[in-house]
């Protein structure tokens, strides 16, 4: 299998709302972002798959020796062969990637945040900062863009918290914030326990509208210049909110289910903002 094979393998294997938006994209940024994907995939996986934390440690740490000895001119694992010959053609940098893996050993070390500033924290490492290596693969030309693709990778991850909810109790994390919990009196032990009531109810109407505020808030930052090279990251926006419209119409019953989308609806709503350029 060659590293393009890997990458374009580990993608689609995801079945990830990211996968639907890189398919309208040109080859060779396609190709770009569907091995960075992977790359995010790759370590995001350590710590999901690996039930030692020390040997999670010792991957995470392989890779940041992988990521350095890749941009000195020696990759060696297929992710960053197949990343590397698009590293100048669209100004990645080291450092965004290095940072990816530091917001993975987060997780190791940390499964619960005291506040919204604190979990923000987190959110930079493992999805803000992706979304701006994103932005630049996508054909950003506005400076200003950074911003917007920013703001709109924590609007993804707070969805995909909301929607996650269950998925890591099950693990022993919670990524809603402690004062936030005692504000809606709901107890960690009975998010651990995965016990649905009215005040988680509340308590995630609260995450879902500050997800819903920080998506106005990207769109609402995006120069007009770069609307049409960034549409990748407006569809999966589409897709995002879409799902965490599904969510709530669901009364946020996230702790004993995934609620998801299915393919052909991802499709059909990437292909609107593709065709149309408009959002559901």
């Amino acid at each position: 299998m060659t590293p393009e094979q890997y990458v374009q393998q580990k993608a689609a294997a995801s079945g990830s709302s990211f996968y639907y938006a890189f398919l309208f994209l040109p080859p060779p940024r396609r190709a770009a972002i569907t091995a960075f994907y992977a790359f995010c995939r790759e370590v995001d996986d350590v710590v999901d798959e690996v039930s030692d934390p020390g040997v999670a440690r010792t991957k995470l740490a392989w890779w940041h020796t992988e990521v350095a000895r890749a941009f000195a001119g020696e990759p060696s694992h297929p992710v960053m062969r197949a990343l590397m010959p698009s590293v100048p053609a669209f100004g990645l940098e080291q450092e965004q990637l290095q940072a990816v893996i530091r917001g993975c050993e987060m997780d190791l070390e940390q499964t619960r945040y005291l506040d919204f500033a604190g979990l923000q924290r987190y959110c930079h490492l493992v999805a803000g900062v992706v979304g701006e290596v994103s932005a630049r693969i996508f054909g950003q030309s506005r400076p200003e863009t950074t911003a917007y693709a920013h703001k709109l990778g924590l609007a993804f991850q707070l969805t995909n918290i909301i929607r996650d909810v269950g998925e890591d109790a099950m693990r022993g994390r919670i990524y809603l914030p402690v004062n936030e919990l005692q504000q809606f009196d709901v107890k960690a032990h009975e998010i651990l326990q995965r016990k649905h009531s009215d005040r988680f109810i509340a308590l995630m109407r609260f995450q879902a509208q500050r997800a819903h505020a920080l998506y106005e808030e990207a769109l609402a930052l995006l120069p007009a210049q770069d609307r049409r090279s960034q549409k990748p990251g407006l569809m999966m926006a589409s897709i995002y909110r879409t799902l965490l419209r599904e969510i709530e119409d669901e009364d946020f019953r996230v702790l004993n289910q995934r609620i998801s989308l299915t393919p052909v609806r991802k499709l059909w709503l990437a292909w609107k903002v593709q065709a149309l350029g408009r959002m559901a």
